[in-house]
């Protein structure tokens, strides 16, 4: 018998479950049990699950037939557990190192009680909060065991279940469940609370609860808050068959009106055009379960529950401030979704947008309206092949405008046809985000491609990294992304990433990468025009190098290879070529030697081509260091060397999401020297190399089979059907001319 059992109820957190196990299983003390319940889930949280039992025995997985709710997923639970004690924590919430180690502790030197509480910390999708409001109250405790009755205040410890451990035995003596709906936590709790004759306090942060930006039920507004009601009756039916309980029943009846005051006044939880209903509900529950002598607390929680005996809703409002409160919002909103363009434009604007949605008008951009590339450009000319009644439009800045290909139809931003195209479009297709001054209309279709597969932290994730995050506006960031209907993903490494990063409302689709489509579908001699076009001999062996830029250094440029050296050292019969990250084109980067080294004939600077697809079909090998054109470049089945030498700067500046020099896509050098061997004795593409490349296109590129464009433009513009992409997809051959690079 383990000494906990942990129930884990899962829904729909793919993106935070591996953390939140982790922080488990991690744990100093072993002795427990992990009983996972997998409440249906509609995500890989079941695959996830599955594979964490196959690794450690402690992990038991139950697959629930349908989805219950987070209460009785946690009863199913509780049915299988073993444990001395039963914990239960929220599968988007995990444990603080050490917690388990301290509990057990706790509880052995307390001659095991029957509950033990121990304190959490607020982790905000911006950053972690302060001390939790009960922190002193924990403090306070000391090491002692108590009662309620002797010591009314600790009902005011958070009700949740997940801060807690219940001497199993005790919970399944007094028959505690949880029923379903929201707000299930509180009977349970205080039923719980009442009953023990032995609890004490822990007070250390054991839990991280995470405040979702999006998805938490809690915060999403509706009738189901509603729920409460049936929660805390069910609570005031079972004081009426005990009377032995009778002097709790004061406690919990001012326990109850404040928790329902306080989510009356939550705009997150309760619509302004409920709370009339909602607040006639709470005066309805305070008439019938009124005790006898009861005395509102002090302070304005008090003068709320005194209100509720003689005040209609709109005087309590008024009183409390709630209805400034509801009209501040409505307006803030209002002001939200009314902001587009400047003034002068915004008659012009909002005069378009009250015309219907032109069903066959879809809007492109790329890299800040920096032309035709990418994701979106794929997109755009597969639609012109098999949707040619859908016109595109791109939107270009007026310093770009010259080097877009003949025949595009094009809008410079801010000018009349902008804003009335941006008003019309059915279909939005973009690689980064829209600007703010922009407002997604009800049925246009939104389409975000990213600008590749994730290594470093994005979005949300850069909260934790503040050096990284400086000039990004995250929380605008989001809002920007909030508008997203579709996320496209090449690998379900992607999809877990942009499920944590983006915690926005969006369906992840497993489209592959558009942009990779002529990778995968590489027709003999691809890349030749280049060549051709810089003077690259046919039977040189183009090595690419591609750094990235770095979070730890002002401006982004780090020189960590010495580009006349490396040229020079990898001999006759190569060519160096060198596309600097985007970000690092139009600043000083160039300046350090790159410029000139091309204008001599050194090397080819190949940062302002306009297709990196075309650089890298050219090209025999990749030279990166951290760039996300590795996962593309992958796809080739070409070799790729990873020069790591600052990794630990890197990952601990920007993040991220796993060891790329533990994982990587080929042989990684760590120095100038190991780089140029690598070259030299032909290790670069060796057997080793093949086999590491092999498993990082199957992790990598699995949903790249070449037709991710017309996967798009068929489902999403079309509404035709295509099926998924095969997991294992097609090898592409080695560059023409240079079989010498193939797998041995």
């Amino acid at each position: 018998m383990p000494r906990f059992s942990i129930i884990v109820p899962v829904f729909k957190v793919q993106g935070f479950l591996h953390e939140c196990l982790d922080s488990v299983l991690g744990q100093s003390f072993a002795d427990f049990e992990v009983i996972a319940v997998d409440d249906r889930s509609p995500d890989r949280c079941g695959a996830i699950l599955d594979e964490y039992a196959d690794r450690d025995s402690r992990v038991k997985v139950l697959h629930l037939p349908e989805n219950v709710g987070l209460g009785r997923a946690r009863n199913a639970g509780l049915e299988q557990a073993s444990g001395d004690y039963v914990l239960f924590l929220d599968s988007d919430d995990h444990y603080t190192p050490g917690l388990l180690e301290a509990v057990a502790a706790r509880l052995d030197a307390t001659a095991d009680p029957d509950i033990l509480v121990f304190d959490h910390v607020r982790t905000h999708w911006w950053g972690r909060g302060g001390p939790s409001a009960t922190a002193e109250l924990l403090a306070a405790a000391g090491t002692d065991a108590f009662g309620i009755r002797q010591s009314p205040q600790y009902l005011h410890l958070f009700l949740v279940a997940w801060n807690k451990a219940f001497r199993r035995s005790f919970f399944l003596e007094h028959g505690l469940r949880y029923a379903p709906g929201l707000y299930e936590d509180a009977p349970v709790t205080y039923r719980a609370m009442v009953l023990a004759d032995r609890i004490v306090c822990l007070d250390r942060v054991g839990v991280e609860y995470r405040q979702r930006r999006q998805g938490a039920i809690t915060k999403t507004p509706g009738r189901r808050h509603f729920d409460i009601f049936q929660q805390y009756e069910g609570l005031f039916a079972f004081l009426a068959e005990r009377p032995d309980l009778a002097w709790a029943r004061p406690l919990l009846f001012e326990r109850a009106l404040n928790h329902m005051l306080y989510v009356l006044a939550q705009e997150d939880r309760v619509t302004p055009a409920d709370r009339p209903d909602f607040y006639r509900a709470i005066r309805s529950f305070h008439r019938r379960h009124l005790p006898a002598g009861f005395t509102a607390p002090d302070g304005d929680s008090g003068l709320k529950m005194r209100l509720l005996a003689t005040a209609p809703y709109l005087s309590y409002a008024a009183l409390t401030g709630l209805g400034r409160l509801g009209r501040a919002a409505a307006n803030q909103g209002r002001r939200a979704a009314g902001t587009v363009a400047r003034p002068a434009r915004r008659t012009w604007y909002a005069a378009q947008s009250r015309r219907p949605l032109d069903p066959h008008l879809a809007v492109y951009s790329a890299l800040h309206h920096g032309g035709v590339s990418g994701d979106p450009a794929a997109i755009h000319a597969k639609a012109l092949q098999i949707a040619p009644h859908i016109h595109g439009v791109w939107v270009v800045r007026e310093d770009a405008v010259g080097s877009l290909p003949p025949g595009i139809d094009h809008v410079t931003p801010g000018s009349r046809r902008y804003h009335q195209v941006m008003a019309r479009a059915t279909y939005w297709v973009n690689n980064v985000n829209w600007p703010g001054t922009v407002v997604k209309r009800p049925g246009s279709v939104h389409i975000h491609t990213h600008l590749g597969t994730p290594l470093k932290y994005m979005a949300a994730d850069l909260l934790t990294k503040p050096g990284a995050r400086h000039g990004f506006n995250v929380p605008q960031m989001l809002r920007r992304a909030d508008r997203w209907d579709y996320s496209l993903v090449a690998n379900r490494h992607s999809e877990l990433v942009w499920d944590r990063a983006y915690p926005c409302h969006f369906t992840s689709l497993r489209t592959g990468s558009p942009r990779n489509d002529v990778l995968v579908g590489a027709a003999d001699g691809a890349g030749a025009e280049f060549r051709s076009r810089h003077g690259i001999p046919e039977d040189h062996t183009v090595v690419l190098y591609a750094p990235t830029r770095r979070d730890y250094r002002r401006g982004g440029h780090v020189d960590r290879i010495d580009l006349a050296r490396f040229a020079a050292d990898l001999g006759e019969g190569h060519t160096l070529v060198v596309r600097l990250h985007p970000s690092l084109a139009t600043g000083p980067a160039r300046r350090f030697g790159l410029t000139e080294l091309h204008r001599r004939g050194a090397l080819v600077d190949a940062t302002d081509e306009p297709h990196v697809e075309e650089v890298m079909l050219a090209s025999d090998v990749l030279v990166t260091d951290y760039s996300s054109l590795m996962f593309d470049y992958a796809n080739l089945d070409r070799p790729i060397v990873v020069h790591a030498d600052d990794w630990g700067a890197f990952a601990a500046s920007r993040g991220a999401y796993f060891d790329i020099t533990a994982q990587p896509p080929g042989h990684v050098s760590r120095s100038h020297r190991e780089l140029v061997w690598l070259f030299a004795s032909g290790g670069w593409r060796d057997e080793e190399s093949a086999r590491l490349r092999a498993e990082f296109r199957a992790r990598f590129c699995e949903f790249d089979d070449g037709r991710a464009a017309e996967r798009v433009v068929r489902t999403l513009m079309l509404g035709e059907s295509m099926p998924e992409p095969a997991v294992a997809v097609r090898v592409p051959e080695p560059a023409a001319g240079h079989d010498q690079l193939a797998s041995t």
